[in-house]
């Protein structure tokens, strides 16, 4: 179901950083007109902010040349929201509230896997820990 009465300016990241490498290929997607450059970006409220669950990569590639009115849709999928709270407020933290954030934050695929993958990891980690602790 399309995100009526939102932008993809009105959109909080999940997501601090953007490999270069993807971005490459969704730039080509998007100028070609098809693929997953154009799927809709998928976005669920949290704690009453729009949230990008996926599609960064697709989010910039359309800043970046010039689109603004990028389909957006209603995500559908039950989300672990408490590995989401600390994406976004890492996101936040690091001075990130829209997907134009974003823009400065694109990164070599080394980098990406070394910062992003290894933060989220580490993220990961610290909610199941924490899980677990409270089970006890």
């Amino acid at each position: 179901m399309p995100c009526e009465n939102l932008a993809l300016l009105d959109i909080q990241p999940s997501q601090f950083l953007v490999s270069e490498e993807k971005l490459k290929r969704a730039e080509a997607q998007l100028r070609a007109g098809d693929g997953p450059g154009l799927e809709p970006i998928p976005v669920k409220l949290l704690v009453g902010v729009p949230v990008m669950t996926d599609g960064h990569t697709r989010a910039v590639a359309a800043l970046r040349a010039g689109i603004l009115a990028f389909p957006l849709e209603w995500e559908r999928e039950e989300l672990d929201w408490d590995m989401y709270r600390e994406c976004v407020s890492e996101c936040r933290r690091q001075g990130i509230f829209s997907p134009a954030g974003l823009l400065s934050r694109v990164v070599s695929q080394q980098e990406y896997r070394l910062k992003w993958d290894g933060w989220c990891d580490a993220m990961q980690a610290g909610v199941l820990r924490r899980r677990t602790e409270g089970k006890k």
